[in-house]
C-alpha cells in the first residue's frame, strides 16, 4: 500500500472514530498533497508525500518555538498533537551511526573533496535520509568532514 492510500485509509478510519483532532491534521496533510499535485500536475510519490511531511513536521516545531515564547501553552500542545500524528507516517528514524556511515558512504562514492564537493555528497544523501534524519544537521556533518 502506499503512503497516499494508506493516508486515505486512515482519514477514513478518523472518521468513523469521530477523532476530530487526528481527522484535521490528517485533511491538511491531504490538502498539502493535493496542492502540490495540481501545481506540479504529477502524480506523488512516496519519497514526494515523505517530503510533504518533513515540511510540515518543522512547520510545527517551528510554531511550538513561537507559542512558547508567547506563553500560549495550549497552542503549542495543539501543534505537539499533530507531530504525533504526522510522524506516524514517518519512517523509523536513523540512528547517529547510521547517518554517520550513510556520510561515510556517499563522500566515498562521490569521491568529494572540499566544500567544492558538497553538493554532489548531499544529492546522493538526500533521496536516503529524506524523512529518516534531519537533513540540515546531516549538511553541516558533511560539511564538517570535507572541509576538517
Amino acid at each position: 500500500m502506499t503512503l497516499k492510500a494508506r493516508i486515505t485509509e486512515d482519514m477514513k478510519s478518523a472518521m468513523k472514530a469521530h477523532d476530530a483532532a487526528r481527522l484535521g491534521t490528517i485533511r491538511l496533510l491531504q490538502a498539502a498533497i493535493k496542492q502540490r499535485e495540481v501545481d506540479e500536475r504529477i502524480e506523488l510519490a512516496d519519497a514526494d508525500v515523505l517530503a510533504i511531511l518533513d515540511k510540515m513536521v518543522k512547520q510545527r516545531k517551528d510554531s511550538i518555538t513561537q507559542f512558547e515564547a508567547g506563553h500560549r501553552k495550549d497552542l503549542a500542545d495543539a501543534e505537539r498533537a499533530e507531530i504525533a500524528v504526522l510522524r506516524a507516517y514517518l519512517p523509523q528514524p536513523l540512528s547517529a551511526a547510521e547517518i554517520d556511515a550513510m556520510i561515510d558512504e556517499a563522500i566515498a562514492a562521490t569521491g568529494a573533496a572540499g566544500l567544492p564537493g558538497m553538493g554532489k555528497v548531499m544529492a546522493v544523501l538526500k533521496p536516503r535520509l529524506a524523512g529518516r534524519a534531519d537533513l540540515a544537521a546531516a549538511s553541516a556533518q558533511v560539511k564538517a568532514r570535507l572541509v576538517g
